[in-house]
């Protein structure tokens, strides 16, 4: 396999078209013609992951932190970022990046959290908004499903829970081909009235290439019309963060005892307790007071996150317990996450997990 071929297997799992706009996802070194010949699966990408997939004769690096998310203006190895892009480089190493790819995917970052916790009935927290578009295109009436059934095959016409999704009407449309047309009805020249369907469904952002190459394929036309508009529509699986329950309600304390537990962290931080029983819980992976209110604003008896400074512990105001468990502890997870879905889809060769513990942070 290829390396772009890894990279498509990456993206039905977590679409790139889903990052956010701050972040540096994708393929951030190498070249995706290149054979793969086994992959390293990691949080971070650090010198000594690069070392460790040299010495397990794997030349893709897939990693859920990006080595490179600022500009790098010189590689003269004069800090950690530029030797790990030098070392890998030199070594034919390839390096991808998918992280808040995967944050917002509905079986990604959050649902892993969920996952450890034991959580039931999850839902994104923050729903990504204009992730839903909508296509509406003009055919004879004989072709439409054909058209449709090629635009379903392609994911056409799925929103939520519902999919095969379509809205038909019928009309009547005018044309007249010039001298270099060559028309599927009537002759260049002519004015033509024809009986046509409208064809209208919504479709996911990231697969807006399929559905218009599905659509070019499938119409009799030798001109195609369609256009192409973003809903408003809240997208129920891309997302950051997630909300769900206990099956059990806890009261504070054991709730804190079993998240240290089951998160494998040597250390909560965490606002007031309100004393009152947890049973709703929202999480979201990596820095999260951007979403402190949005959780409360849920019902949320406790927020699960890390990077909370000491103002925003504030923002708790007896309404919510945060619970912050550490940038990496919320994340160390992850890369088996990846790691089983890679080896689920790959047989013909090593998909290999990280042995390194890349957390910058030590307790004393």
């Amino acid at each position: 396999m290829k390396v772009k071929e890894i990279i498509t297997l990456l993206e039905e799992f977590a679409p790139l078209a889903y990052a956010e706009d701050f972040d540096n996802t994708g393929l951030l070194v190498g070249d995706q013609e290149a054979k793969v010949t086994g992959i390293l699966v990691t949080l971070d990408t650090l010198e000594a992951v690069v070392e460790e997939a040299i010495e397990k004769k794997c030349n893709l690096i897939v990693s859920f932190h990006p080595i490179l998310f600022k500009g790098l203006k010189k590689l003269t190895g004069a800090n950690y970022v530029q030797r790990v892009v030098q070392k890998a480089i030199k070594n034919d190493i390839h390096i991808f990046a998918i992280h808040t790819a995967l944050d917002n995917s509905f079986e990604g970052v959050n649902a892993q959290i969920c996952s450890t916790l034991e959580l039931v009935h999850k839902k994104i927290l923050i729903p990504q908004k204009q992730t839903i578009k909508k296509l509406i295109t003009y055919a004879p009436s004989q072709a439409v499903e054909d058209i449709k059934k090629a635009l379903f095959s392609v994911g056409g016409g799925t929103i939520g829970n519902y999919q095969e999704c379509s809205f038909t009407s019928q009309g009547t449309s005018t044309f007249k081909g010039n001298e270099h047309s060559n028309p599927v009805i009537g002759s260049k020249g002519v004015t033509q009235a024809v009986p046509e369907m409208i064809i209208a469904m919504t479709f996911a952002k990231h697969l807006e290439k399929r559905i218009l190459n599905a659509l070019l394929d499938s119409h009799p036309y030798e001109e195609v019309a369609y256009e192409i508009t973003t809903l408003e529509n809240t997208n129920q699986h891309i997302g950051m963060g997630m909300i769900a329950e206990l099956q059990n309600p806890m009261d504070e304390d054991a709730f804190l005892m079993y998240l240290k537990e089951k998160m494998n962290t040597k250390c909560i931080r965490h606002s007031k307790k309100i004393d009152k029983p947890i049973k709703k819980v929202a999480v979201l992976g990596g820095s999260g007071s951007f979403a402190i209110n949005d959780a409360i604003a849920q019902g949320a008896d406790v927020y699960i996150s890390s990077d909370l400074k000491y103002h925003d512990f504030y923002t708790a105001e007896n309404k919510i317990l945060l619970a912050d468990i550490g940038h990496y502890e919320s994340e160390q997870y992850t890369k088996e996450l990846l790691h089983t879905y890679l080896t689920k889809k790959i047989t013909n060769f090593a998909v290999v997990l990280s042995q390194i513990n890349t957390n910058p942070i030590s307790y004393f």
